[in-house]
């Protein structure tokens, strides 16, 4: 590569940016520095384009957060509750499905990272703390919620189960796992195996639900 090409400045190289190259260089900067300490000059700078680049497809902070979310989660929620209703297996099965896709696709990844900035920002900065709620949270809960009605109708778990309930008790060890990983497992040598606890919790959330 020529010398001159090199030194070129990287914004020059890579004007015609995807919106995709800012939000993944966004996620990055939202989960290392927050809601709070992310400026969208640093963002720019990680994505290799300038601000004004930038500011061609997101108008602010607030509409770039959305942006990650939305490309983050909420599509993995639309994949997956796509998935459902062609599952064939038993609804024990799905629930184990349903935390292994997550695990996989979000747990482990840079985007469980947003949860963790979602509780510890959202009093500062309750708009985006409304969004998440509208947009991830309700659609989840939802998600589960399919999943235990499934259930019942196939004559699988009790018809007196308090579909409520048993949501939130089902996204529990997600957002435990979120948060230990994201907050506390990097302050002390305390480690969890994600996967084996998951597997754990199917176990006895089916021995709860199942038709005696």
């Amino acid at each position: 590569m020529p010398a001159a090409a090199k030194s070129e400045p990287r914004w020059t190289r890579r004007k015609h940016a995807r919106p995709e190259e800012i939000t993944a260089a966004a996620l990055e900067s939202f989960v290392e520095r927050g809601y709070a300490g992310t400026r969208l000059e640093d963002v720019a700078m990680r994505a290799g384009v300038s601000k004004g680049t930038l500011y061609l497809y997101f108008a602010n902070k607030e509409n770039l957060f959305k942006a990650v979310v939305r490309e983050a989660l909420v599509a993995r929620l639309v994949e997956f509750q796509g998935q459902i209703g062609k599952f064939q297996g038993s609804s024990t099965d799905l629930l184990r499905l349903v935390f292994k896709t997550w695990w996989e696709r979000i747990g482990s990844t840079r985007i469980s990272g947003i949860p963790k900035l979602i509780l510890s920002e959202a009093r500062n900065f309750p708009e985006i703390a409304r969004f998440y709620v509208e947009e991830v949270v309700r659609p989840g809960r939802e998600t589960l919620a399919e999943v235990i009605r499934r259930g019942i109708a196939r004559g699988e778990f009790r018809d007196d189960v308090d579909i409520e309930a048993s949501v939130h008790l089902l996204a529990a060890p997600m957002l435990m796992i979120t948060l230990w990983k994201n907050a506390l497992e990097p302050c002390c040598d305390d480690r969890i195996d994600p996967e084996a606890l998951l597997e754990a919790h199917v176990e006895m959330l089916s021995r709860g639900l199942a038709r005696t």
